[in-house]
């Protein structure tokens, strides 16, 4: 997930700090789902796809059945 918000970051010119402050999730936070150190709750997930304006489907990184 964390790689296709990083790209709409990025293609808006935001920064970790002002999604924070658009969806009320610790800045810390934010950076720990961006190195991987935890996965965003389903709350946390909904808030960064809401203030990104785009549907968490978007967001989701299908994996390849095997």
């Amino acid at each position: 997930m964390w790689n296709k918000v990083e790209k709409i970051l990025k293609e808006r010119s935001l920064t970790i700090y002002k999604l924070s402050k658009m969806t009320g999730i610790p800045d810390n936070t934010l950076r720990n789902y961006r190195s991987k150190k935890s996965d965003p709750s389903f709350t946390n997930a909904c808030k960064i796809a809401d203030a990104l304006g785009v549907s968490l489907d978007n967001l989701r990184e299908r994996r390849d059945k095997q």
